[in-house]
């Protein structure tokens, strides 16, 4: 996938959950199935990844290079990426669990704001792909909690998927 593809893809994911999130009743905002995340913690989550992947990049290509290494390997497609997501999350659901446990609840008061900073997060994302040198998106790895270690390619691609993850989610249980 080249960098356009992948800018049309995080634009695409993320206007597809903004059109659903102004559709979504306001006063649902705090509420969630039993034992899960609500609406708000779902953006929130959204927010938290967002803002660690565009601090990332925003690092020296040498800075990230030293610290996490270079790829070995091709990178991965979109789908192989979106699979093995899957994959990881069903084998350490409780990890995932854990990791996400301490998640605080927005209020209702939060959501615009956290509605916009996502927004503009996702058009800084955008703007840093358009922005990276082919052979950093292939070589420069970053670290992913269940993923490891991945191709700054990879880990774009996995935002795009990431926020379709969570769309599909609050579609089927919200």
């Amino acid at each position: 996938m080249n960098k356009e593809n992948i800018v049309e893809v995080l634009e695409s994911s993320h206007h597809d959950l903004f059109e659903w999130l102004n559709n979504h009743p306001e006063e649902k905002w705090e509420l969630g199935p039993e034992s899960k995340w609500s609406t708000g913690q779902h953006v929130l989550h959204l927010v938290q990844t967002s803002r660690l992947i565009n601090k990332a990049l925003s690092y020296p290509k040498f800075l990230v290079k030293y610290k996490y290494g270079t790829s070995n390997r091709p990178s991965r497609n979109y789908e192989e990426v979106a699979k093995r997501y899957n994959e990881r999350l069903f084998e350490n659901q409780e990890k995932a669990r854990v990791f996400n446990q301490g998640l605080q609840k927005p209020i209702a008061k939060e959501r615009q704001q956290l509605i916009d900073s996502l927004q503009i997060l996702n058009k800084k994302l955008q703007y840093k792909t358009n922005k990276l040198k082919n052979r950093h998106l292939d070589t420069l790895l970053l670290p992913h909690p269940l993923m490891g270690k991945m191709t700054l390619r990879e880990i774009i691609m996995w935002s795009a998927y990431h926020t379709e993850h969570h769309l599909n989610i609050l579609k089927k249980n919200y």
